[in-house]
C-alpha cells in the first residue's frame, strides 16, 4: 500500500496542477484513507447491530420504503378488494412514482417524498395546444355552467364508473341519494360500467373482484331494476357486504346467479356498456354523459345529489316539476362510507379526480 501511495504522490507532483495539489504528501493520503475506513466500518457495525437501520433513513425514507407504505395503506384501508402489491418505485417530478399491481393489472400512483401523502392518480398539467389544464379535485367547487348542454324531451344522464374506484363510488352515492329523495329522477339517470370482455369473461381496471362486482351490479340493473339503487346504496357502505345487501334489498339470488353465469345475459349487458364507453371515449371513473355528450359536474354542484338533479334537469327541453326541488348540496363521501356526507363519512381518500385504466 505504501508503495502505491508513493507513486500517486510522485505522479501528482510531475503533473501541471495547482500548487496546493502538489503539496499533497503520503501522510495526507494515509489520513484520508483512514478517515474513510473508519466511516465505512462504523456504518457496517451499526447496520449489523441494528437490523432496522438503512443508510437512506439518514436522509428520510427511501423510495422503496414509501412504496411499501403506499401498498400497506391501500390494503389496510380496503381501497382494493384484491390485495395490492408493489412492482417498482422511481422518482418523477419531485414525487415518488409507485407502480402497483392489483390482480392482473398494473397502474401508477404517486406519493410525496416524506411519505405523508398518497395520490392515486396524477394529471399532467403541461400546457397542450388548445387545451386548458384542469384542476384535480375530489369535488370541484360549484361554479356557473358555461358549457352548451344537449337538450331532449326525455334526457338521460349516464355515469360511467367501476365498482371499486373511490370516486366512482362517490358518484354512485350521489346518484343513489338523489333517487332516494326524488324517486322520479330514477328514469333519467343510469350508472354504466367500464371494462372489456375476453372470451366470456369481463375484466376491470382494479382486478377480478371489481369485475365480479361490476357484473353483479349490471345484472341487477338490467333484470331487477327496481332494486338497483337500494342495493348499490347498501353495498357502498362497507366492503364485503354484497351477499347481505342482496338479501336485505330483496334481490332474487337465483335470477342474479343465472344472469351472471349466462354469456347471453350478464356478459352481453356488460359488453353494451363497454361498447358505449368506447364510443364516448371514456377513460376514467366517473365520466358523465348527458344525452350522448360528455358533461362535467363542475358547473352543477359537483358530486352531490343536488348536482345530479341539476345535471339531469339541464337536459330537458321543458324541465319536469321535480327539477325545482333542491336536494343535498354537500359533497358525497369518497369510497366506502356508512354515511352520505364527505364531512361526516369515513370514506376519504387522497385527492384525485377519478380512476383511470392502466396505460
Amino acid at each position: 500500500m505504501k508503495k502505491h501511495i508513493d507513486k500517486v504522490v510522485s505522479h501528482l507532483k510531475k503533473m501541471k496542477l495547482p500548487e496546493f495539489l502538489k503539496k499533497i504528501n503520503r501522510n495526507t493520503i494515509f489520513v484520508g484513507v483512514a478517515v474513510i475506513a473508519v466511516v465505512i466500518i462504523g456504518v457496517l457495525f451499526f447496520n449489523k447491530s441494528n437490523i432496522s437501520f438503512e443508510i437512506p433513513s439518514i436522509f428520510g425514507k427511501s423510495d422503496s420504503q414509501i412504496g411499501k407504505l403506499a401498498v400497506d395503506y391501500i390494503n389496510n384501508n380496503q381501497l382494493s378488494q384484491t390485495p395490492a402489491t408493489l412492482v417498482s418505485t422511481s422518482e418523477a417530478s419531485g414525487l415518488v412514482k409507485i407502480k402497483i399491481k392489483i390482480g392482473t393489472q398494473e397502474f401508477d400512483s404517486y406519493a410525496s417524498k416524506d411519505g405523508k401523502f398518497l395520490f392515486p392518480q396524477a394529471f399532467d398539467m403541461t400546457p397542450k395546444k388548445d387545451v386548458a389544464a384542469a384542476p384535480a379535485e375530489n369535488n370541484p367547487a360549484p361554479e356557473q355552467n358555461n358549457e352548451p348542454v344537449v337538450k331532449n324531451d326525455k334526457p338521460m344522464l349516464e355515469a360511467f364508473v367501476v365498482a371499486r374506484c373511490p370516486y366512482g363510488i362517490q358518484m354512485q352515492r350521489a346518484m343513489a341519494d338523489a333517487v332516494s329523495n326524488s324517486p322520479s329522477l330514477a328514469q333519467y339517470i343510469k350508472a354504466r360500467y367500464i371494462g372489456s370482455v375476453s372470451g366470456n369473461t369481463i375484466t376491470a381496471m382494479h382486478g377480478e373482484a371489481e369485475a365480479a362486482e361490476n357484473l353483479r351490479q349490471i345484472c341487477i340493473r338490467e333484470e331487477q331494476a327496481s332494486k338497483y339503487w337500494a342495493y348499490v346504496g347498501c353495498q357502498m357502505k362497507a366492503s364485503g357486504t354484497e351477499v347481505s345487501c342482496a338479501q336485505s334489498t330483496g334481490i332474487d339470488s337465483a335470477k342474479l346467479s343465472a344472469c351472471i353465469s349466462s354469456p347471453q345475459r350478464g356478459v352481453a349487458y356488460a359488453k353494451e356498456d363497454f361498447d358505449l364507453a368506447a364510443k364516448y371515449g371514456v377513460q376514467g371513473s366517473p365520466t358523465l354523459i348527458l344525452n350522448g355528450a360528455t358533461i362535467s359536474e363542475n358547473g352543477f354542484g359537483g358530486r352531490s345529489s343536488d348536482g345530479v338533479r341539476a345535471m339531469a334537469c339541464s337536459g330537458f327541453n321543458s324541465p319536469a316539476s321535480f327539477c325545482s326541488t333542491k336536494l343535498n348540496t354537500a359533497a358525497a363521501a369518497v369510497s366506502f362510507s356508512a354515511t352520505y356526507s364527505a364531512a361526516s363519512g369515513s370514506g376519504t381518500a387522497a385527492a384525485g379526480a377519478g380512476c383511470q385504466a392502466a396505460q
